[in-house]
């Protein structure tokens, strides 16, 4: 089984649109895994991002709308003000992963919060979306409490500083590292690349 390891935050469009295009990539492929990884862009306590402010609707006008126009990805700038801190919603993901749902869970915040408008700092937005992909929700409730899916993402975290993370979205595929949004081709090629090395 060939792997796609993903660092992003759920607050980085273009996270989402990387995404879009990894799912395109493997739609026909059963033989990858996508695995996701934590980074945290604006931990607490720094301030996070107001989108009445100047430069979300700069960013998104100059760079994240005609990428996701060029990729086909509908996305739309969300309304929270200001936007959420997503360690929450990773110590959830920690819990989905626990219990088979990593991929869908990843999948269903970002579509969340990038294409509903939802808040994905509000634990009963995240139970929801928990639920949405088939997690119990007093049992993800109970998870963002408890102090041991807490720890596991700061070990995460820890792996990510390891990695030297400092761009989401941040893709490794084998040997290859490709920081930013890549392209179906380039993702396909790596893959196929990998495939080669490994029977080598």
């Amino acid at each position: 089984m060939k792997q796609i390891h993903v660092w992003s935050d759920y607050v980085c469009p273009f996270c989402l649109i990387a995404d879009e295009l990894i799912e395109r990539v493997i739609a026909d492929r059963d033989d990858v895994e996508v695995v996701h990884h934590a980074y945290e862009l604006r931990p607490h306590p720094t301030p996070t991002l107001r989108p009445e402010d100047p430069y979300l609707p700069d960013i998104w006008t100059r760079a994240v709308y005609p990428m996701a126009r060029r990729h086909r990805v509908p996305m739309t700038l969300p309304s929270i003000s200001p936007q959420p801190y997503t360690a929450m919603a990773f110590r959830g993901a920690q819990y989905a992963a626990a219990h088979g749902a990593a991929h869908a869970y990843h999948r269903r915040v970002m579509t969340a919060f990038f294409q509903e408008n939802r808040d994905i700092g509000d634990r009963d937005t995240l139970a929801g979306i928990a639920t949405d992909v088939g997690l119990d929700r007093v049992g993800y409730l109970n998870a963002l409490d408890d102090d041991a899916y807490a720890n596991r993402h700061q070990v995460a975290l820890a792996e990510s500083a390891a990695m030297e993370i400092t761009v989401v979205p941040t893709i490794v595929i084998g040997r290859r590292r490709i920081e930013g949004v890549a392209t179906e081709g380039v993702i396909a090629r790596a893959l196929d690349g990998d495939a080669a090395e490994g029977a080598a």
